[in-house]
Formats: structure tokens, C-alpha cells, sequence
């Protein structure tokens, strides 16, 4: 997806991921003369034997999600940034740096041990010899679907960073609280290396999430009148009120559904359906990073119907067009799609940032390396 939101002006010289089943799904659509499937930590220089304008690494984020168990870079999955930044390390000591390094993941990063696991991240840009800075974007900006996602955008010193793309300090839309607190906490050596990146604002997202749902959805089916009563049954007395006022509304309402254990009136651990009907989706997120799968809820009037969410209404809420080949198995689009990057963020920030600071340095073909 990462590829995707870059667009046809860039060519991709390596792809790799650990899932053979996401490779399989990648080569499907891209074809499989660049992509290498294995273990990061396998990977040597001598996989990649080119320079390269850009290096991508959406690293696995269950240790520093919320959902996960607070491992942080420690943990065994969030931890493959370390095997990735040493090929980064490896590729500056071959005079072979790529010219920018973007890393994507959750907003748990800024946090995670209380800040230090960011500290890692942007120490090991500066002793790779790059200014750096971070933003963070939510993905509801462009599509119907809450996913906001941290950005840490690297530039090898020597770069000619445009002034318009430095902005005097944070801005409210690109740089939040959490963002603006971790970089408080920053070493003033690190942040002596930090760049405010600045971008303008997107065009107003007209889309619903009402606009993405198929009617005739293709590896789900419509639960039974019992199953969508009882998981009315799971729901709290707020979102049964959401579910009474979807159907005073007069029109079609579409929400989405994630099952969570709260606290009942006694204190004790339950299973609850909570509902949201702001035509926007919920984050997908994959079984891995220890949530449900996401439903819908369809209310009618009285009728009301739910299943689960399709995996092409998943892709297009991560921005994928129709004609973009998913796995044939659901869990297995789901799991690609929970696991990705939404394409038209990752198209913002290329246009806005990415590719002026090539176009200023750089008159060649674009070319990248993602992992």
C-alpha cells in the first residue's frame, strides 16, 4: 500500500515482508522481480545492490499498540525496526545512504516506556546523519476510516531542505499533543536535528462510510435474525440509544461494530458491541494486534441487519481501488488490509514532502526501496 500511495513516478528497486501470503498478494499485483520474502534479519547490503532516493519500513506495531503487550522496540515484533536500521547503518558505512528514510506506525510509539522508544528511534536517525521530524496524520482526512498513524520522516544531512517545508514550529493539524510531548522529552542533541515538516491541509473528504459497503458482499454473509439480536444483546444501554436513534432517523444509517471487554454494573469483565454511526470506520485491526474483527450494522427503520465488514469494503477504506487483488481467503485480506498504510495519506505526504525534496536535490528517476 505504501507503494501504491507513491504513485508511477517512483520505481521500486527491493520489496520484502516476513508474511509469504502478503508477498503472495504483492507479487499479484506488482509482480515479483524486486520483492524478496524472508526474515529482515536475514537481509545483508548484498540484497540490495543499487542506491536509492527513498527507504520505507512500516515495522510491525503490536508492541507499541495499545492493544499489545508494551514491549515496545523490545518486544520480538516491534523490535524488527533494529534489523532495519541496521541495513540502514550498513548501507551509510557503503557510502550507499538512502537519501530519505520514512518510518510508519502507531502513535504508541511516542509513548511506549514513556517516551524512550521514540528517543531510540529519532538518536538512531541523528547518528545516521539525518535531520529528521515526525507527523502525525489521520487517515478519516481522506477516507471514512479513523486510522491516525505516526510518520518519522528522515533526510540525510546535506540535503537541501526547502524553506517551505519547515515550518517555524508544530502546527495543531500535522503535529497533536502526544507528538508535540514526545519531542519535549527529546535530548537537545536530538532535537537540534529536528525539522517541523509542513504540509497544507487536504481537500474536505466528502466520502461516508455508507459510500463504501456493497450490497451483495462477497465472503460474508448477513447474520440470522438471532445472531444480530444478541449482539444487540451485548450492548450497553448508550449504545442501544445509538441503535433507537439510527432508526428515528428517517433514512439508511450504517455504523460499525468492534466487540471489547468492559466492566459491567457489578464490576465484572463482559463482552460489549459498541456502536458508532459518525460515518466514519472504526481503525481495522487485525486478531494479531489483540482486537476483534470489525461488523456493521445496518439500520433501517425498524430493520436492522449486520455481518461482518467485506474485505473489499476493508480495502477501500485504506484507499486500495477495486481492481487491486485481495487474497481469496477473508481472514488473509483482512489481515493485509489491518496491517497496512492508507494510500491516499501515504500520497500526501509524498507530494508535499517526499518528492520536493527529491525534485530540489535530485533531476533523476525516482527510485525505492521499501521494506
Amino acid at each position: 500500500m505504501a507503494r501504491a500511495g507513491l504513485g508511477s513516478a517512483w520505481r521500486c528497486l527491493f520489496a520484502n515482508d516476513f508474511d509469504r501470503k502478503k508477498s503472495e498478494t504483492y507479487i499479484k499485483n506488482w509482480g515479483n522481480s524486486e520483492i524478496k520474502v524472508a526474515d529482515i534479519k536475514s537481509l545483508s547490503t548484498a540484497d540490495l545492490p543499487f542506491s536509492a532516493d527513498l527507504a520505507w519500513a512500516s515495522f510491525p506495531c503490536q508492541d507499541l499498540s495499545l492493544a499489545g503487550g508494551g514491549a515496545g522496540l523490545k518486544g520480538e515484533r516491534s523490535g524488527t525496526f533494529w534489523p532495519f536500521w541496521a541495513l540502514m547503518k550498513a548501507l551509510i558505512q557503503e557510502g550507499r545512504a538512502p537519501g530519505l528514510i520514512v518510518l510508519e506506525n502507531v502513535c504508541g510509539a511516542l509513548t511506549s516506556h514513556g517516551g524512550k522508544d521514540f528517543a531510540w528511534i529519532c538518536s538512531a536517525f541523528v547518528d545516521g546523519g539525518y535531520t529528521f521530524g515526525a507527523v502525525v496524520v489521520d487517515a478519516a482526512l481522506f477516507v471514512p476510516h479513523s486510522r491516525p498513524r505516526l510518520f518519522v520522516i528522515g533526510a540525510r544531512q546535506g540535503l537541501f531542505i526547502p524553506g517551505h517545508l519547515m515550518g517555524v514550529g508544530a502546527s495543531e493539524q500535522w503535529h497533536p499533543r502526544a507528538l508535540r510531548t514526545a519531542f519535549d522529552k527529546l535530548p537537545s542533541e536530538l532535537k537540534d536535528n529536528w525539522v517541523w515538516w509542513r504540509m497544507p491541509p487536504p481537500e474536505l473528504n466528502a466520502s461516508r462510510f455508507a459510500d463504501v459497503i456493497e450490497d451483495a458482499p462477497t465472503g460474508v454473509a448477513w447474520h440470522s435474525k438471532e445472531e444480530t439480536m444478541r449482539l444487540l444483546g451485548m450492548m450497553s444501554q448508550v449504545n442501544l440509544a445509538k441503535v433507537e436513534q439510527a432508526k428515528r432517523s428517517g433514512k439508511r444509517m450504517v455504523g460499525t461494530i468492534y466487540k471489547r471487554t468492559r466492566l459491567d454494573e457489578n464490576g465484572f469483565k463482559a463482552q460489549r458491541a459498541e456502536v458508532r454511526f459518525d460515518d466514519i470506520a472504526g481503525c481495522l485491526r487485525t486478531p494479531a494486534g489483540g482486537s476483534s474483527r470489525q461488523l456493521i450494522l445496518v439500520v433501517e427503520s425498524e430493520k436492522v441487519k449486520s455481518r461482518l465488514i467485506s474485505s473489499r469494503e476493508t480495502a477501500r477504506l485504506m484507499g486500495l481501488p477495486d481492481d487491486y487483488i485481495l487474497p481469496d481467503k477473508y481472514n488473509e485480506a483482512y489481515h493485509l488490509t489491518g496491517d497496512g498504510v492508507v494510500v491516499p495519506v501515504v500520497r500526501h505526504l509524498t507530494a508535499h514532502v517526499l518528492e520536493p525534496l527529491i525534485a530540489e536535490n535530485k533531476k533523476a528517476k525516482l527510485t525505492l526501496v521499501a521494506a
